[in-house]
């Protein structure tokens, strides 16, 4: 090789390795190409009872799963048998709700599937200090109920009962125990207002007309601050308020979001959400009690 070849070998490595050089430092100052999001987050509708969402859980518990799973959960809050009708026209995902006739009913004509038990609390009887009815203490709720209403009729001053009126599962059970009673609220005076309202709402009413209702414990503890009314009846079998989660059959309504449903039925009964919904404390009372697994699998630290 000649001595001007030999210059021009040695000029042509020179440029490519400065020219690899130039292309290395070009790539480290460009960060990388961010990937583009081609889909949207995963949302579901959960239709559930107002007193579940009076209570303040569902913005406890469902953050725990939108973080775990970027699911997200859009609560529609009414009474249980609106919930229901929400699920059978296929207008939400899932339901959580607390009145096993209905919910038995919803399943055993194929509107959802996969029913699970997930936590429970108590119904009371709230009425004024006064109490004019005098049901205070009593251990039987329809017997309490046929107290409010034999004072009522009588016109005693002070004896109203506010009443959901709305199909809920606080006004099924209500009914439940008027059933119980030798009274008809059909038949009811003036003394029996039906309010058609969510929990939070007749709690309100009920206290604005000193009058008694019947709420879930956990409604109760969540607003009582604000309230003069008072527990007059509790711890009547009776009065056992179970709470159910069932996803919306897709082969009824194939447009559901059934898989993120089920996700958040293995959340909520699941030891991470069951131990959430344990957890879950206002004004130092526990508002749920979780049926899904052992309690003791919760508490195994204690």
């Amino acid at each position: 090789m000649n001595k001007l070849m030999r210059i021009a070998l040695a000029m042509g490595i020179l440029l490519l390795a400065v020219s690899a050089n130039l292309a290395a430092e070009g790539n480290a100052e460009q960060p990388a190409p961010a990937v583009e999001q081609t889909s949207e987050q995963v949302r579901i509708k959960l239709a559930s009872t107002t007193s579940t969402d009076n209570s303040g859980l569902f913005g406890a518990v469902l953050p725990i799963f939108e973080q775990k799973t970027g699911i997200g959960v859009d609560v529609i809050a009414v009474g249980t048998g609106a919930a229901v009708t929400l699920g059978k026209n296929g207008d939400v995902d899932i339901i959580l709700v607390h009145a096993r006739s209905l919910e038995d009913q919803f399943v055993a004509e194929y509107y959802g599937i996969n029913r699970r038990d997930v936590m429970h609390n108590d119904f009371v009887i709230l009425g004024p200090t006064e109490d004019p009815a005098g049901i205070r203490g009593m251990k039987n709720a329809a017997e309490a109920l046929a107290a409010i209403a034999s004072a009522g009729i009588k016109a005693k001053a002070g004896t109203i009962f506010v009443s959901r009126g709305d199909d809920s599962g606080t006004h099924v059970r209500e009914r439940l125990l008027w059933a119980e009673t030798s009274y008809s609220p059909a038949k009811a005076g003036d003394w029996y207002r039906e309010a058609g309202q969510g929990m939070g709402a007749v709690l309100i009413i009920t206290n604005d007309m000193g009058g008694y209702t019947i709420t879930d414990r956990g409604t109760y503890i969540a607003m009582k601050e604000n309230l003069d009314l008072e527990i007059l009846v509790e711890g009547d079998d009776q009065l056992f308020n179970p709470y159910g989660i069932i996803a919306v059959n897709p082969s009824i309504h194939p447009h559901v979001q059934y898989e993120a449903a089920m996700q958040l039925i293995a959340f909520f009964t699941s030891i991470e959400g069951q131990q959430a919904i344990d957890d879950f404390i206002v004004s130092g009372q526990q508002l749920f009690y979780p049926d899904a697994v052992d309690p003791r699998l919760l508490h195994q630290g204690e």
